[in-house]
């Protein structure tokens, strides 16, 4: 019997978790300096859409994660898309749509400050689909980042300024009147 316990022990440990209840914001924060106003939820999907003032705003989780595998879906809406999920800090970030400083679509790769876009994706920015519902993975190991779209491999990249243990956030960029809705986000920790 201590045998089967111990073997099924370390698979329990990878079970994947919801970042989203479904109904409301309860296990994220907006950051001090935004509007929840910005952010809603319903029927399952987080809505963000800018405000008149065209402000920014980051919606983050309540919990902080180490080494993970980010599971979502996101749907791009009106506006120039300029999106993306922060890496357990403000200053990583896997992009999401249109880079405001390239003005060009550069989904699922890694925007790190002082170095811009160190690595593009060109098949998995390819596999975006604007109408419809894609999922984004995202893998973090350490301080080395990989992407996939809706299946495709995106990129492998290492980053200096990766810390060790943070939220992750979902980003509406200032400046841009746009709209983008998230689902199914799923989280798979490893030890």
């Amino acid at each position: 019997m201590k045998f089967i316990i111990a073997f099924f022990l370390p698979f329990s440990c990878l079970a994947s978790e919801s970042l989203f209840n479904g109904k409301d914001l309860s296990q994220w924060r907006v950051d001090s300096k935004s509007k929840v106003t910005h952010w809603t939820a319903q029927d399952g999907v987080i809505h963000c859409q800018s405000g008149p003032k065209k402000a920014g705003s980051l919606l983050w989780t309540k919990k902080e994660f180490t080494n993970f595998t980010l599971s979502l879906d996101f749907k791009l809406g009106e506006g120039t898309i300029d999106s993306g999920v922060m890496i357990k800090n403000a200053h990583d970030q896997i992009q999401i749509g249109i880079s405001g400083s390239l003005k060009r679509d550069l989904t699922a790769s890694p925007y790190i400050p002082g170095k811009g876009y160190p690595v593009e994706g060109k098949e998995a920015i390819a596999a975006v689909k604007p109408k419809d519902w894609n999922t984004l993975k995202i893998k973090v190991e350490g301080k080395t980042y990989q992407t996939w779209l809706n299946g495709v491999p995106g990129v492998t990249y290492t980053s200096e300024s990766a810390i060790e243990r943070g939220p992750l956030g979902l980003q509406l960029h200032a400046g841009k009147d746009m709209s983008i809705s998230f689902r199914n986000l799923e989280i798979t920790e490893k030890p």
